[in-house]
């Protein structure tokens, strides 16, 4: 089993490095949806089910059960079924269509929650079905990205990725969600050249950095709880975006870069684009790399649908009526 999770690795990493063009910055964008399964998750699930299977904590009649946004779900249920054991992911009505038809067809079984948890959102109600499930499967394992450290140890080769990219390098600006990225990163990236400033880029209504909650309805970033994990971040400065904004970073960057991203990737790029005016920064065109995890296939439907957006505004300025 663990051989054949390790033939996995060839294809999980080493993503490509692209300069995108800018008037106030060098941009720089690490395509992170070139990993196995299609987004930056590979790494978090590769490191957490690899270190679950060395430990002995995961064996070939272990059931894996895990809380996700879509993303890492994908990339749990894919290499579950590589190896051959079971998966049940835990979703919620944010999921994209098409990623909660995948995982239809690649997990074991895929548990849908539909209640929001009192910050507005679903992740702790997730989270609690995720150990309603454990508490009743023999010999289950929880994936969790949130708290298991493996997670952002995952990420430290894409730090060590970008740091052997770059002679000068000013800024990194990441989106967080369980916090895995921006966790690892920072950490291997400060080891080795601590003048890097890192960026978290969080959503209204997220609560990791401490927010009001309110209602999110675009998944794959900011979360309903503050992941345990990202105490171990190093992070210099924050960017919260709207979620009106994501969707303007995400048309932005198809119609300006010809980058077809996911939602995190624009809200990466929108703070991005905003930030070097806003900051005044001192420094001749700083040098800025955006992590972009995603690609935007399975947004069409959302963030890439205009009819969607409208009724999102609607949604929005209901949910403010009501504060």
């Amino acid at each position: 089993m663990l051989e054949e999770l390790i033939k996995l690795s060839d294809f999980i990493g080493n993503t490509p490095l692209i300069q995108l063009s800018s008037e106030n910055s060098r941009l720089f964008a690490k395509l992170e949806y070139n990993n196995f399964t299609g987004s930056s998750k590979d790494r978090a699930a590769y490191s957490i089910i690899y270190n679950g299977i060395k430990s002995g904590a995961i064996n070939e009649n272990t059931t894996v059960i895990a809380s996700s946004s879509g993303n890492f779900a994908i990339a749990a249920a894919s290499i579950c079924r590589r190896i051959g054991i079971k998966f049940i992911p835990v979703i919620d009505p944010n999921i994209n269509h098409s990623y909660e038809l995948l995982l239809e067809m690649l997990a074991y079984k895929v548990v849908k929650v539909t209640t929001r948890d009192y910050t507005g959102g679903y992740l702790l109600t997730r989270i609690e079905k995720v150990n309603e499930l454990h508490a009743g499967t023999p010999d289950s394992f929880i994936a969790d990205q949130y708290a298991d450290p493996n997670n952002y140890k995952g990420y430290y080769n894409l730090g060590k990725e970008i740091t052997d990219s770059f002679d000068k390098l000013d800024y990194i600006f990441i989106a967080v969600s369980s916090s895995g990225a921006i966790t690892g990163i920072s950490n291997s990236v400060k080891q080795v050249r601590p003048e890097i400033k890192i960026v978290g880029v969080d959503v209204e209504g997220s609560v990791i950095f401490n927010q009001p909650p309110m209602k999110r309805f675009i998944s794959g970033i900011g979360a309903s709880k503050i992941p345990p994990i990202i105490e171990n971040a190093i992070i210099d400065d924050v960017v919260i975006v709207s979620q009106a904004d994501i969707i303007k970073g995400a048309m932005d960057l198809l119609h300006e870069q010809v980058i077809f991203a996911g939602a995190s990737s624009g809200a990466v790029y929108y703070a991005a684009k905003h930030y070097f005016p806003v900051t005044g920064s001192s420094q001749d065109a700083p040098t800025a790399l955006l992590i972009f995890p995603d690609k935007g296939h399975t947004y069409l439907d959302t963030i890439y649908n205009k009819e969607w957006g409208i009724q999102l505004s609607q949604k929005m300025q209901e949910a403010a009526s009501m504060q």
